[in-house]
């Protein structure tokens, strides 16, 4: 289970929001009013899915004992705001000496990511006030 708390105050639109160990800031850039001061909600929805991504991999490939250097995991979402979609891709680098059987096993793990299962599947928002 994942819980975190979200405080915004008059500030536009400076967000503080905490988990049980961490913090950070989240905002909305200059153009929409915000002060850019922290990643705008986009970009932290995008954040936990390259984060889990190379998470994932990262440590995989030290299970299996493979030749990884670095993991870079790009991520750009995009909304079409108009037909409600959303379309999300990531682009993946690994460097170090891997087989291709090695990296197709690598591509099968990152679609097996927690967040990208949730994000793939049925999701169920309760809200109340």
């Amino acid at each position: 289970m994942a819980e975190v708390n979200a405080v915004i105050h008059r500030d536009h639109y400076r967000t503080h929001i905490n988990s049980a160990t961490n913090s950070l800031t989240a905002d909305e850039p200059l153009s929409n009013g915000g002060t850019a001061e922290g990643m705008a909600p986009e970009e932290l929805l995008a954040a936990s899915l390259a984060s889990c991504t190379s998470i994932t991999l990262r440590m995989y490939a030290d299970r299996k004992g493979y030749a990884v250097e670095d993991i870079q995991v790009k991520v750009v979402l995009k909304r079409d705001k108009e037909l409600n979609i959303t379309n999300i891709n990531r682009k993946i680098a690994i460097s170090g000496s891997l087989t291709d059987e090695e990296r197709t096993k690598m591509l099968n793990i990152a679609n097996n990511c927690p967040v990208h299962k949730i994000l793939t599947n049925q999701i169920i928002i309760n809200t109340e006030i």
